[in-house]
């Protein structure tokens, strides 16, 4: 199945993953919207069809096994892998970086579809992809929900993003006029650096 990019959008908004307010982002800045993952992976009828659309756009480069990280990813990376009818794996962070435990072991024969939810630095996934590369794996492809990003951040791989949204976000003292009087919310699993 392919999702159009209104299509998906349409989805975020139905599952009610798709937020418009006052946000304060794990960054710190500020934003107009903000996509609760949860809302999406929480709901069977709604993620399946990014899965979906995820197998399908690699299905040609032939996984072996899906991987996505601790904790949406592990959704996404079963509900992928079980349209491809592969395995799926998931790294956790322990003492501050992503490992795997749990068994999960990689050949060099593995062709491995790295899977992440929401992208806004990528940073998270690049180290998945990093740890993935150390261990003999090959990196075939990254399938993701949603780019925040836009389109700008990159990755050394084949990268696909069932919808690509620019989120855009402002320093605390550079509000634009409608978020000045608007109280801000801290959504998201992260707590702020200060």
């Amino acid at each position: 199945m392919s999702l159009t990019q209104d299509q998906a959008v349409a989805l975020l908004e139905k599952s009610g993953a798709l937020l418009t307010g006052h946000f304060i982002l794990t960054s710190g800045l500020h934003s107009d919207r903000y996509v609760e993952k949860f809302r999406l992976l929480e709901r069977p009828e709604f993620c399946a069809p990014f899965a979906e659309a995820i197998a399908e756009r690699f299905r040609d480069l032939k996984p072996t096994v899906v991987v996505g990280p601790a904790m949406g990813g592990i959704i996404l990376a079963y509900e992928v892998a079980r349209f491809l009818g592969v395995r799926m794996a998931f790294p956790e962070r322990v003492e501050g970086k992503f490992a795997f435990r749990r068994g999960f072991e990689f050949s060099s024969e593995d062709r491995i579809l790295a899977v992440e939810d929401i992208v806004t630095t990528g940073g998270s996934i690049q180290e998945v992809i990093d740890v993935l590369t150390e261990q003999a794996g090959k990196v075939v492809g990254l399938g993701l929900i949603c780019d925040r990003s836009g389109g700008k951040v990159q990755f050394p791989v084949e990268t696909y993003s069932v919808v690509q949204l620019n989120i855009q976000a402002w320093k605390a003292d550079e509000l634009p006029p409608h978020l000045v009087n608007t109280p801000a919310v801290k959504p998201g699993s992260r707590s702020l650096k200060q």
